[in-house]
């Protein structure tokens, strides 16, 4: 792998494949395998709050023999009190390994560009790569990669983007119904072009669906656009009577965290076609890959 995990978009088959493998051990052995990263310490700098991506990522350095420190954004404030730079160059001499989850895409690639330790998108507004990675990885667990169609509805954000590198890397076809206006980065489906076909409607999308995944409709960062969204996106909820749609075997997929009764209803989250818990520790599982292969 590269030094740093900037984007699933930069990985090859063959190097996610192996992610993957790694996973699965970890998985299958979770506290018995061998402690690779011991008195390695890993760096969460995080401007935006975190469940999955801040415990997943603790806890595998934890298993892993390793240590973390947390930084949230009162603590830095990246830009502002201190510049990136000179904060990426000075906690590349503490750290490790660093996970950086911020709002702006450049300001990953600022810090990146001037820690001389490996580090790893937490997120920002533009992609969500061990989120993407995650989704694959429990895709391929749950259905298998080949002829699976997934369905996505809803706001074309920073995880659909993923998901689109996700599945050009592997050939599975990502069905989308966004609100006109809402779609994915322009760029980004031009990078995967051929991956995803575009629904005006939510059944439209559902049709022949093996797995059917949504997202909150207003992002953090996006809470001002709050009241439109809700407007916007109204049909764009999935319910049972949309999951109808698709296939009768059709598993439903969330990151997380959901906004019940919005994108999304309780008796499709907690139904017998969810696997959003399973899809959330997989996160763990991945996230210790990634670290263990970036620090190999």
């Amino acid at each position: 792998m590269k030094r740093n995990l900037v984007s699933i978009k930069d990985l090859s088959v063959e190097e996610i494949k192996g992610l993957f493998d790694l996973a699965e051990g970890f998985k299958l052995n979770r506290k018995t395998h061998e402690m690779s990263l011991r008195n390695k310490t890993l760096g969460l700098v995080f401007e935006k709050p975190s469940n999955r991506t801040r415990v997943s990522f603790e806890v595998g350095m934890s298993e892993l023999g390793g240590n973390s420190v947390y930084l949230g954004y009162g603590e830095i404030e990246l830009g502002k009190r201190e510049s990136v730079k000179d904060a990426a160059k000075v906690l590349s001499r503490y750290l490790d390994v660093i996970v950086v989850r911020t709002f702006s895409h450049q300001r990953f690639i600022e810090f990146a560009q001037y820690s001389s330790v490996p580090v790893i998108n937490g997120l920002t507004d533009l992609l969500h790569p061990c989120q993407g990675l995650s989704d694959i990885f429990t895709i391929k667990e749950k259905k298998g990669l080949k002829d699976t169609v997934v369905a996505f509805i809803g706001d074309g954000n920073n995880v659909v983007n993923s998901l689109l590198y996700g599945c050009s890397k592997f050939g599975v076809r990502l069905n989308l119904a966004c609100p006109r206006g809402y779609e994915p980065d322009k760029g980004i489906i031009e990078d995967t072009k051929g991956t995803a076909r575009f629904y005006d409607s939510v059944e439209g999308a559902l049709k022949g669906a093996d797995i059917v995944y949504t997202d909150v409709w207003t992002s953090m960062g996006k809470e001002k656009e709050r009241e439109k969204r809700l407007k916007v996106f109204k049909a764009f909820q999935l319910n049972s009577r949309i999951l109808r749609f698709a296939k009768k075997d059709v598993m439903v997929m969330h990151c997380l965290p959901a906004h019940r009764g919005e994108e999304i209803t309780d008796d499709v989250l907690d139904g017998k076609h969810s696997i959003v818990v399973d899809q959330a520790e997989n996160r763990l599982h991945v996230q210790k890959a990634i670290l263990v292969k970036l620090m190999a």
